[in-house]
């Protein structure tokens, strides 16, 4: 007997740019954006409230009630680094952390934080290996112990075939109904497409940060999530068909009529009432540390420049560089396990002084953000960067993300090139970043270990945008802006080929920084390779 849904079935044409799970991260929700927004302490456009129709059932008058819409919330508060709703606004006042983290050894992964930076630049430091400086501001990194469901985690970014029909499943921590920020994705969850007649026609389970897919054909379908023994689901249709949960508790089920594209089907669990332990917790979470941090680099002063009052954190550094970085907090460096880790407490510790000493005067509102792309580019579902032999990482775009999952290789000569999903040690989850940009910039040998890579003021230069699953053509440049104020220097802008803002995908960012000699090849249809190429000098 198959029980029928509730509340009302899902059409095609919901969420496909507007499931905020995709570019919230582990850390929660709010409407994208869907018109170009520079953002400048800028806030969201209220959301629309979506009230579901209600029909009349047997014996009941022929004219339903009249319902009452909610309340419309505040509008939201966005970060103009990643163009979202932030948790806590009050951060926004506190600048930015700058943080050295290692990619090398290979012992040094997964590195501890870098899912919660808005910014990460990768860049070249010779002998064949990279590092990665995170921005962090708006949002501090934190330990996740995960709620899992009960079946395998699905491994690998989910590849269309045909009309896709999916989306998440979310832990909802206050019981709200709601994906409210914080409230991370539920993996392994079992979930089964079910034919109208009931029949299980495709089984697939969720990844790493919740998410889950089906390739389908038009037609009526039953989405069943598994519940597994210690959770249960939270309360159906609580708000917006993109935000709450859509499985109906007593079966677990969610009617679906396909069209197009759906990527708005979710399911929210809150802990099984007498669990007698929390749901899914690892038995030893990680430590609270970001890292490991390494030395500084001569980039990181150009970069800190355009983050203004921001505080840069390395683990020491030579002395012709130690000499030209800005001085916030230098640690003591240690190369056992890739380098010193930082508790994350000592980190707001750090952002708190950085505040009360250099104060709120500044702007890192440089960027536009759209939830789709101005004009068409170039198919880009995947993306390899070979910096060298032993050092090869990779993206491929998700459609369910909305974004690129994050490959790299374990730098073992016998495994060089096989690529690995790169998490974050803090949570175990899979990275994902909504843009991915290759920066083309001067490198300079200062000696065969010691580059300077030009982004100093008033430099410019091309550019790739990788977002949305196309690649885009576009410059950088770090002239002052026209509406540039004493609050001090903003981040590297990216412009369209007709001079205008480039819009960013609403999210996070990734940056390498590559030589104006390297080149980025399209080697199949929609695969691209980055192919790095050193500066004459360089060891």
């Amino acid at each position: 007997m198959i029980s029928t849904h509730a509340g009302p079935v899902h059409s095609a044409g919901h969420g496909r740019y507007n499931n905020p799970m995709r570019s919230w991260r582990s850390s929660g929700l709010g409407a994208m954006l869907s018109t170009l927004l520079l953002c400048s302490g800028c806030t969201a456009a209220t959301p629309v409230q979506v009230t579901p129709t209600s029909f009349p059932t047997r014996g009941s008058p022929s004219t339903p009630p009249p319902t009452i819409a909610p309340p419309s919330p505040a509008p939201a508060v966005i970060n103009p680094l990643t163009g979202q709703p932030i948790v806590d606004a009050s951060l926004l006042q506190t600048p930015a952390l700058l943080v050295s983290i290692s990619h090398f050894p290979a012992t040094a992964r997964p590195q501890a934080g870098l899912s919660f930076a808005p910014f990460v630049y990768e860049f070249y430091i010779t002998e064949g290996a990279t590092r990665f400086l995170a921005a962090f501001y708006g949002q501090f990194p934190a330990v996740e112990s995960p709620v899992t469901g009960g079946c395998e985690t699905r491994q690998g970014a989910f590849v269309p075939e045909g009309q896709t029909l999916g989306n998440l499943v979310w832990f909802d921590s206050n019981a709200n109904g709601l994906q409210d920020p914080g409230e991370g994705g539920v993996s392994g969850m079992c979930v089964n497409l079910l034919s109208a007649l009931g029949e299980v026609v495709q089984r697939t389970t969720t990844d790493s940060n919740g998410f889950y897919g089906f390739h389908v054909g038009p037609g009526s379908y039953q989405v069943e999530f598994v519940e597994p023994a210690d959770l249960s689901f939270t309360r159906q249709h609580a708000g917006r068909d993109d935000q709450d949960n859509d499985a109906d508790p007593a079966t677990g089920r969610a009617a679906v009529q396909v069209t197009a594209d759906i990527a708005s089907v979710d399911a929210g669990m809150v802990s099984r009432a007498g669990a007698t332990t929390a749901p899914g917790r690892v038995p030893k979470p990680p430590a609270a540390q970001v890292g490991p941090i390494r030395s500084g680099r001569l980039v990181y002063r150009h970069i800190a420049r355009y983050f203004h009052n921001s505080c840069l954190i390395y683990a020491s550094a030579s002395p012709e560089v130690l000499a030209l970085l800005p001085k916030c907090l230098s640690l003591f460096h240690q190369i056992s396990g890739g380098g010193v880790m930082m508790p994350i407490s000592d980190l707001r510790s750090v952002a708190d002084k950085n505040r009360s000493q250099k104060g709120s005067s500044f702007d890192y509102a440089a960027y536009a953000y759209s939830a789709r792309p101005s004009e068409s580019g170039e198919t880009a579902t995947e993306l390899r960067e070979f910096f060298a032999y032993q050092n090869q990482s990779g993206w491929i775009y998700d459609p369910l993300y909305e974004s690129y999952l994050r490959y790299v290789d374990t730098s073992v000569y016998a495994q060089a090139g096989i690529l690995h999903p790169e998490t974050d040690r803090l949570t175990g989850r899979q990275l994902h970043f909504e843009n991915v940009i290759v920066l083309f910039a001067k490198h300079q040998v200062i000696s065969p270990t010691n580059l300077d890579i030009h982004l100093e003021a008033g430099r410019t230069g091309k550019a790739l945008l990788f977002r949305d699953g196309q690649v885009f053509k576009m410059t950088w440049t770090t002239a002052p802006q026209k509406d540039q104020d004493s609050r001090g220097p903003r981040p590297i802008q990216f412009l369209s080929p007709r001079g205008e803002a480039m819009p960013l995908k609403p999210g996070h960012t990734w940056i390498v920084l590559a030589t104006p000699e390297s080149t980025v090849e399209q080697q199949a249809p929609g695969r691209w390779l980055l192919t790095f190429v050193q500066p004459a000098g360089a060891k």
